[in-house]
């Protein structure tokens, strides 16, 4: 393994690049989107310290359909992808594993399109936000930090909306007394009332939450 040391807001690898392994996310949090038109971009999932990154490309040798790129100053280690695909032989285990992430996420990704063309924009918003607080959030005297300092583009790019979208229903959020905003840093004051909003449904954020 090679170790990989990430600024934030730097790109691991693009859309189109050869895959020559994967990577184990050590420290930071890393985000997996794809180009959806120029400028424009869908976030899939995010990445935190002990999840793989580039694993579907591992038993093809296909280009990444997706890119990655840092959240935060990130550690990462690169496997080259015929070492880690010996180590599955020796350990079937491991293969039988990542067979059962690769089918939870085909579900998930099936009910995340759904999500996007059947939901409303205030309900994706809420979401997103519901589910950042699950995978990196914490508790403190102010509220329930999402644990994530996300600009309002990503957190649009996350929920399938546009940035005026984004930015109106945190605002109206923030009037209702649900959220606390301060610059990038949002606060879930009323967990309650945003479950009602978000609804519940399959999607996930990180692939180790089990």
């Amino acid at each position: 393994m090679r170790t990989t040391e990430v600024p934030a807001g730097e790109t691991v690898f693009r859309e189109g690049m050869p895959a020559f392994g994967l990577y184990i996310v050590c420290q930071g949090k890393v985000k997996v989107a794809k180009h959806t038109r120029p400028s424009h971009s869908q976030i899939l999932k995010l990445l935190g310290p002990g999840e793989i990154l580039g694993e579907k490309t591992l038993f093809d040798r296909e280009t990444y359909t997706c890119y990655a790129k840092t959240l935060e100053p990130s550690r990462l280690m690169f496997i080259p992808k015929e070492d880690f695909l010996a180590f599955v032989r020796k350990y079937p285990d491991v293969g039988l594993r990542l067979v059962e992430m690769l089918s939870r996420e085909v579900k998930v990704f099936g009910d995340k399109l759904v999500e996007i063309t059947s939901r409303s924009a205030k309900e994706r918003v809420a979401r997103a936000l519901v589910e950042l607080y699950q995978a990196f959030g914490k508790e403190t005297v102010q509220g329930l930090d999402i644990g994530v300092e996300l600009p309002r583009t990503e957190l649009a790019e996350m929920a399938g909306v546009s940035t005026e979208t984004a930015i109106r229903v945190l605002s109206d959020l923030k009037e209702r007394g649900i959220i606390s905003l301060d610059g990038p840093r949002i606060l879930i004051l009323k967990m309650d009332n945003m479950t009602n909003l978000a609804h519940p449904f399959r999607t996930f954020l990180r692939e180790n939450l089990a």
